[in-house]
Parts: C-alpha cells; structure tokens; sequence
C-alpha cells in the first residue's frame, strides 16, 4: 500500500517541488509572455501543482509545474519586453527595389507599437524564382497584445504604399520555348526490311 501511495504522488511531489523552485528562482513569473511546447501565451497564476497559462485566444491552459523545468521553455519577457517581429515581403523583378525598402520602412514608422529605436530595418534577403525577396525587422514591446496582429497591420500598409507608388507584387511566371517543328522522315513501303532473310511465301 505505501508503495502504491508512493508511485501515486509521484508527480504531485515532483510538481509541487517545481513550483516551489521557480518562485525561488523566479524565471517564470506572473505576468511573462511564454512559450511552451505549442502552447503560447502570458502566465496569469502559479498555483502548488500547474501554471495558468492564457493563449490570445483567451484558452486556459493548465500546465503542470514540472513541465517548465524539465522542458524548453522561451520566456519573451525574462530580461525586457523586447521582441524583433520578421516579415518578409516579395517584390516583382519590374520594381525600384530602393523603393521599396523605403516604402516598407515608412509603413514601420507609422505603426504606433512599433519602436522608432531600434529603428526599423528592411534587409534584402535573396533573389527567388519569382520575385527579390525581403525582410522588414522591427521591435516592439508588448508582445502580450500579439504578433501575428502587428505582421497583418504591417503588411496591409505596405499593400497600401506599393499600390500607391505602383510597386508591383510579383507572381509565379514561367517560360515557355516552342522549337519549331521537326520533319518527320517516313519509309517507304518498298523498303526491303527482310534484307537477307527468307520469304514466308503460303504454300
């Protein structure tokens, strides 16, 4: 029985410990913005066995203490709040390139989430099949409120600008090369294609 008991509270043991080791430590506290597993989100509480982790979907996880300190854990708000969104951007082959660096740079300094210092870059990053493809970097610091909304509003004033100063979006093209035709020799039907074999002739 005490060996069933013992097995039994195993986890509990271990994640009341957990808990009680990163209230010490305080490398995840209230209030982070982190990531673990697949689970993303701002921890709302720490209780004696599990985290309330709450995603930007308003879904409560419950986690349990011990996963934090035996699993990978990405803590955006250990040190600062900093965080470099990356957004890349695909532009037609046709377009001022110097253009539209500038255009993606002034669409940066417009958002109000978005850091004026560290300034807002925009980095050409190779030249793909179909476009030259670019990345805008920006920091913001308050990565509770999302990511993924600051990227769409970033990209729809981009949209914006290069509609404006007729920067062109690229899109799939392919090259088609018709040979002409070719002549096609046919043999003629007195070719002889048993040379030096015998005739089936009927009986």
């Amino acid at each position: 029985l005490g060996v069933g008991i013992g097995f039994g509270l195993q986890k509990v043991i271990s994640n009341l410990v957990s808990g009680i080791i990163l209230l010490m430590d305080r490398s995840i506290k209230p209030g982070d913005v982190i990531a673990v597993n697949d689970t993303y989100g701002w921890v709302k509480s720490f209780g004696a066995r599990y985290a309330s982790v709450i995603t930007r979907d308003g879904i409560e996880h419950l986690i349990p203490n011990e996963e934090f300190i035996t699993q990978r854990v990405e803590n955006w708000s250990y040190t600062n709040s900093w965080v470099r969104v990356r957004v890349p951007i695909g532009v037609s082959y046709n377009s001022d390139l110097h253009k539209a660096i500038n255009l993606c740079i002034e669409a940066a300094k417009e958002n109000k989430r978005i850091l004026d210092n560290p300034k807002a870059n925009c980095l050409v990053r190779n030249f793909g099949d179909n476009s030259v493809n670019l990345e805008v970097r920006v920091w913001i610091t308050d990565p509770q409120n999302g990511v993924g909304n600051i990227t769409s509003e970033l990209l729809l004033a981009i949209w914006d600008k290069f509609k404006e100063e007729n920067v062109e979006f690229p899109f799939p093209q392919r090259d088609l090369h018709i040979k002409a035709p070719i002549q096609i020799e046919t043999l003629s039907n007195q070719t002889d294609y048993g040379q030096g074999q015998p005739e089936n002739k009927p009986s």
